[in-house]
């Protein structure tokens, strides 16, 4: 079962103006056509080599607030604070501001877990695939990833080679040109996921594109601080991160629904 888009897309996975606590960071050059691999005959295989990359370096958790803005019917963005905690790999907590208030969700267990005022309602099957591929693909075996994609619909054994962003991508789940069929984007140098493309929600003949943008060293790892979500080519929703923090130490019941309401949360104001 799919929650609604922005709970789906709030990371890392997963803001209108860029977080003036967040320095710019200096594009990354375009690397030499020869330091690159690009013939990767499957997505398996570029899973495995996105894992191999890092195995044992990635950052086993992650911290951080987000700035979260949506674009409303009337063209005005609402803006919303959200504090999230992930342990690499599966496990990831989204709390909505206020704390007090008690709102938010949990995944854990291949399942998402909504939070209201408090309480964790029943779970339901959920696979979050920015979470998966942008975090968890580092620390989970490439075939329980790939088995992972496959149930999310991605086409592991089509494979092409496109630029964005001045760079090159391995794009896995669709053929060059087509922009509609479930696909996402790795960074040929870096090993690091880039963007998914599929049909729009609720809107099939448009395209639904998510990126992420901005990337720096993190914690053994990278860390994208930026997330964007086109309809079409129009911006309609975004995410900063501020005060992140790689590497901390979080209580595993932060990510038991069942204790939601007894164990201490990780920010401090």
């Amino acid at each position: 079962m799919r929650l609604p888009l922005p709970v789906i897309l709030a990371l890392a996975a997963l803001a209108a103006c860029r977080s003036s606590s967040i320095a710019p960071a200096a594009p990354a050059p375009t690397p030499a056509a020869s330091a690159v691999r690009l013939n990767y005959a499957s997505g398996n295989q570029l899973l495995a080599a996105m894992h191999d990359r890092y195995a044992g370096t990635w950052y086993h958790s992650l911290t951080f607030v987000q700035k979260t803005s949506r674009l409303q019917p009337d063209g005005k963005w609402k803006v919303d604070t959200w504090y999230e905690a992930m342990k690499v790999p599966g496990r990831l907590r989204i709390d909505f501001a206020p704390l007090t208030g008690g709102n938010g969700v949990v995944y854990a267990h291949d399942s998402a877990f909504t939070l209201s005022n408090g309480r964790a309602l029943p779970g339901q099957p959920a696979i979050n695939p920015l979470l998966l591929l942008g975090f968890d693909v580092y620390a989970n075996a490439p075939e329980r990833t790939a088995a992972l994609l496959r149930k999310e619909k991605f086409d592991l054994s089509v494979v092409h080679v496109d630029t964005l962003f001045h760079r090159p991508m391995i794009v896995v789940g669709a053929r060059a040109g087509d922009m509609l069929t479930k696909q996402f984007w790795v960074d040929a140098e870096h090993l690091y996921f880039v963007r998914t493309l599929e049909a729009a929600p609720r809107e099939p003949t448009k395209v639904q594109d998510v990126r992420f943008v901005d990337y720096r060293r993190e914690g053994g790892g990278w860390m994208a601080p930026r997330v964007e979500i086109h309809t079409d080519g129009k911006l309609v929703f975004t995410e900063e991160y501020s005060d992140v923090k790689s590497n901390v130490a979080l209580d595993d019941a932060l990510f038991d629904p069942s204790k939601v309401k007894t164990t201490k949360h990780w920010f401090t104001p």
